[in-house]
């Protein structure tokens, strides 16, 4: 896929209701994970991100500051993000606890 020609969404936009539930893109491409939920609104909130498992089971929440994330909307309108992080890299984090 190629982010260069997608929309980055403005700090307004970096809220609960339209980043829950986007992917998120690792370094190769690849899907790495979803987001779960947010903590705070704008630059200065954290997104937590469920890493592997299989539709939501055995998945692996961690928390990371929305600024580390490139959050856009594709041609079709759907909210994504791509960070540098790879899956091995989040799934080393510390496991977030709501």
């Amino acid at each position: 896929m190629d982010h260069s020609k997608h929309v980055r969404l403005s700090p307004q936009e970096l809220i609960p209701s339209t980043l829950e539930g986007a992917t998120i893109y690792g370094p190769e491409d690849e899907k790495i994970g979803s987001v779960a939920h947010v903590h705070g609104t704008g630059t200065d909130s954290q997104v937590v991100i469920d890493v592997g498992g299989f539709l939501g089971i055995g998945a692996k929440p961690v928390a990371v500051p929305v600024a580390d994330l490139d959050f856009m909307r594709d041609e079709s309108g759907h909210v994504h993000a791509v960070t540098t992080w790879t899956k091995d890299q989040l799934k080393a984090m510390p496991e977030h606890h709501h």
